[in-house]
């Protein structure tokens, strides 16, 4: 597990579309996926197997169900290799899904263009969006971490709030700007398919 902190993409850079497949329904998904009357768009890269993104895991299904029922549209997205890292298969990742209780759409990014796209590093990796697009956060969920303890079992010291993602989605919602001062998200690097890594890792 190597630690890998987010890029921490420039505040108002559109979001990039995309069109990739949502393992649960098997479909197609694009930004347009919940139509127009969104008051903002949440982007998380994450996978089934990092210990950073299970510590979150619980938190980011409550996300999704409060702010989903607010108007943000919220999407999540692996990019891992899963030749190296088969747990992130789509197959695991519909399982992940369905007992997670993930309502938002989880979206296999095959070829690892979505990831680049959005310059994202880690896992777990946040973009948050306004209405119009334009990057207005980039980074933690909040400041707890898991720790990792001799047995190899990953043990929670405090248990995940959101608190810094929360507060930004609230200052969209409330057509409220967002404070710049933004700490990156940290968490397992995303795993490139050999010879696909992006100038911007490592």
């Amino acid at each position: 597990m190597a630690l890998t902190p987010s890029t921490m993409q420039s505040l108002g850079s559109i979001a990039p579309d995309f069109e990739i497949i949502d393992v649960v329904s098997g479909d197609p998904v694009s930004l347009d996926e919940f139509g127009d009357d969104v008051h903002g768009y949440l982007i998380m890269f994450i996978c089934n197997h990092c210990p950073y993104v299970k510590h979150v895991a619980d938190q980011l299904t409550a996300l999704g169900k409060e702010y989903m029922d607010k108007g943000i549209a919220v999407f999540a997205i692996n990019s891992n290799d899963t030749e190296s890292h088969p747990d992130d298969s789509p197959e695991h990742m519909k399982a992940e899904a369905e007992a997670r209780g993930y309502t938002f759409p989880y979206l296999f990014d095959s070829d690892q263009s979505v990831a680049k796209a959005y310059t994202a590093a880690c896992t777990p990796d946040f973009f948050l969006y306004d209405q119009n697009r334009k990057l207005v956060y980039r980074g933690q969920l909040d400041d707890t971490r898991p720790t990792r303890i001799e047995s190899g079992v990953y043990s929670h010291d405090s248990q995940p709030t959101g608190t810094d993602l929360r507060n930004a989605l609230e200052a969209v919602l409330n057509n409220q700007p967002v404070s710049a001062e933004q700490k990156p998200s940290m968490g397992c690097n995303i795993k490139w398919k050999t010879g696909n890594e992006p100038a911007y890792f490592g």
